[in-house]
């Protein structure tokens, strides 16, 4: 059977994803480095990249999800202002910022690699830094290129700040297409608080 390639996520509401389009579109009209645009309704925020796995394995992994969860209610978040890595000087990833009740997401952040390592899954040696991935740089873009995205980027501001509430945690599938990646949620668990 083949692998199935997962990652663990926060799925988001049409609202949110309404207003990372139309930054996505701002940012498009600066004509600066070229980008390859996340389609909106693939942005996620991404708590663990789990890579290829086994189908055989998914009964544990939501085992482990469900384990993850305990203890945690629903919480809320916000959209934050754009931003770059490594930075705005050269921009290889655009994202937005989150805030909120990032204290929460951080202990699921924690409780999700906590019950996945002793699965095989390494706790990530980077630091947890929420954010949601508007597009890639791509390859052959100019120094100037990318000196103007990142300009784009740092004068670009969320007018309105959606805040919307996390009330579950998704185990996603990730079909690598020659049209880029389609997203498919496996199975998802509520956050109960209890």
């Amino acid at each position: 059977m083949e692998p199935i390639r997962a990652f663990v996520a926060i799925e988001l509401p049409e609202q949110v994803r309404s207003v990372l389009t139309q930054l996505q579109n701002d940012l498009k009209r600066s004509k600066a480095a070229s980008v390859k645009w996340a389609g909106a309704e693939g942005i996620h925020l991404t708590l663990k990249f789990l890579g290829n796995v086994d189908a055989s394995e998914i009964p544990k992994l939501k085992e482990a999800l469900s384990g993850a969860t305990r203890g945690i209610a629903p919480f809320h978040l916000e959209l934050g202002n754009p931003g770059a890595f490594p930075n705005a000087h050269a921009p290889r990833v655009v994202w937005v910022g989150v805030g909120g009740e990032v204290e929460t997401l951080q202990t699921l952040h924690n409780n999700v690699e906590r019950e996945l390592a002793p699965l095989g899954f390494s706790p990530d040696e980077r630091s947890f830094s929420p954010h949601l991935t508007l597009g890639r740089v791509r390859e052959g873009s100019t120094a100037d290129e990318r000196r103007c995205l990142g300009e784009a980027v740092a004068s670009l501001k969320v007018g309105e700040k959606p805040t919307f509430e996390v009330g579950a945690l998704s185990l996603m599938r990730s079909t690598l297409t020659p049209k880029g990646a389609m997203y498919s949620c496996l199975t998802s668990f509520a956050l109960a608080g209890r």
